[in-house]
C-alpha cells in the first residue's frame, strides 16, 4: 500500500468549475515528488488538501493508512514550506526553528538540541542568533525548511520554495534540497511550474493541466514519453507533426506537408501528433548514416547562443522546427541558411490524436 494516496480528490469554490478535478496520486515514503503545471493547474490547491489549508469538495487522502481528511492542520503531523519564508521576523533563525516545537509540546530539554541539529543540517549554524532582515534570501528559506523538518513531519510539503531566488541561487538550493532529502530520508512533495527544477530534482513528476492530472510518471518518462500533447509542449522543447498511420505500411507514418517517414515501435492507427525533441535532430552528413535516417530541411530564421550549444529556429516546407546544434555547428548560421538535418525512426514519439 502507498504511504501517502489521493484518491479522485476534486475541489471546487463555486460548485461549478473544478480547481482539482478527480486526481489520483499513490506516493511512496522517502519519495520526492514534483507537481509540476502553470498557474491555475490545481498544483497547489491539491498540495494545500494534503496540508489541510483546503476542505476537498469529494474524494479521499491517506498518509499511512489515516484518513486525512477529518483532521485538523495541526493534527497531520505534515510540515509545510511556503514560497515567501513565513517567517517570524521579530524572531531569531533559532527561534523560528523552535516554534513549532513549543507549539507541539515537545520536551524543554529536547528542542535547543533539535533545533541546532537542524540548523546545522542546512548550513546555518553560525547564523543562529540573526533575524530574518539579516539573512540572504536563500538563508531564510534555509531556516524555512529547518522549520519544516525540525519536528520529524510524516510528509513534508514545499510550495515553489525557490521561486523568489536568483537562478545561480535556485540551482544551489536545489542541490541542498536533493542533499536533505538523502539525508532524511522524509517524503517530500514539492510543487513548480520550473520543469528544469521538476527534472532535476524529483523521483517523479506529476503533470498537472486544469486541474487534472495529465501524467505521472519519472523525470524521464515524462520528458521521452509523454502522454499527450500537453505533456510534450510543457515539458521541454518540442516539435510536433500531424500525421496519419496506415496499418497497411507498418512502421511508417505520412506527415502533413512533409511526406512519408520512418517511426520505430507499435503504431497506433489513424490521426496521429509525432513528436522530435530538437536535440534528436542533427546534421546529415554524406559519411553518416545506415540510410534508414528520415531527412528534413530546415531554412533558418534565428539562433539561440546556449554557449555549449545553439537553438535553431526555422522552417520546413512552411512549418516551424527546431533543433539543438552543437555550438561548432550553429554558432555561423544566419537568416536564410538551408540546414540538411536527420533523425532516427527511434527518436520521434507518436501519440493518438485527441
Amino acid at each position: 500500500m502507498a504511504y501517502l494516496r489521493l484518491r479522485q480528490l476534486v475541489k471546487s469554490y463555486d460548485g461549478k468549475s473544478n480547481a482539482v478535478d478527480r486526481v489520483s496520486i499513490d506516493v511512496e515514503r522517502g519519495e520526492f515528488i514534483t507537481l509540476l503545471g502553470p498557474s491555475g493547474s490545481g498544483k497547489t490547491t491539491t498540495l494545500l488538501m494534503i496540508a489541510g489549508f483546503e476542505t476537498p469538495t469529494s474524494g479521499g487522502i491517506e498518509l499511512d493508512g489515516r484518513n486525512l481528511v477529518a483532521r485538523k492542520p495541526y493534527e497531520r503531523n505534515v510540515g509545510m514550506v511556503f514560497q515567501n519564508y513565513a517567517l517570524f521576523p521579530h524572531m531569531t533563525a533559532t527561534n523560528n526553528v523552535l516554534f513549532p516545537l513549543k507549539m507541539r509540546g515537545f520536551p524543554k530539554h529536547e528542542i535547543g538540541a533539535r533545533a541546532e541539529q537542524m540548523l546545522g543540517l542546512v548550513g546555518l549554524r553560525r547564523f543562529a542568533d540573526r533575524y530574518p532582515r539579516e539573512l540572504s534570501g536563500g538563508q531564510q528559506q534555509r531556516v524555512a525548511l529547518a522549520r519544516g523538518l525540525v519536528f520529524n513531519p510524516d510528509v513534508l510539503l514545499l510550495d515553489e520554495p525557490l521561486g523568489a531566488l536568483d537562478k545561480n541561487l535556485r540551482e544551489q538550493m536545489q542541490v541542498e534540497l536533493k542533499r536533505i532529502h538523502r539525508e532524511v530520508g522524509i517524503t517530500m512533495i514539492y510543487v513548480t511550474h520550473d520543469q528544469t527544477e521538476a527534472m532535476t530534482m524529483s523521483d517523479r513528476i506529476a503533470v498537472f493541466c486544469n486541474g487534472k492530472l495529465e501524467q505521472v510518471g519519472s523525470p524521464l518518462d515524462v520528458y521521452n514519453r509523454p502522454a499527450n500533447r500537453f505533456v510534450g509542449e510543457f515539458v521541454g522543447d518540442s516539435n510536433f507533426f500531424a500525421g496519419r498511420a496506415d496499418p497497411a505500411r507498418p512502421g511508417w507514418i505520412q506527415l502533413s506537408g512533409l511526406g512519408p517517414v520512418r517511426i520505430a515501435g507499435d503504431l497506433p492507427a489513424g490521426e496521429v501528433d509525432v513528436m522530435i525533441r530538437p536535440e534528436r535532430l542533427r546534421l546529415q552528413r554524406p559519411d553518416e548514416g545506415d540510410g534508414m535516417d528520415n531527412l528534413i530541411d530546415l531554412i533558418v530564421d534565428d539562433t539561440i547562443n546556449y554557449g555549449d550549444s545553439v537553438l535553431v529556429i526555422g522552417k520546413t516546407r512552411g512549418l516551424p522546427l527546431r533543433a539543438r546544434l552543437s555550438s561548432k555547428d550553429g554558432a555561423a548560421l544566419g537568416p536564410g541558411a538551408a540546414l540538411p538535418l536527420a533523425w532516427a525512426p527511434a527518436d520521434a514519439h507518436v501519440l493518438a490524436r485527441r
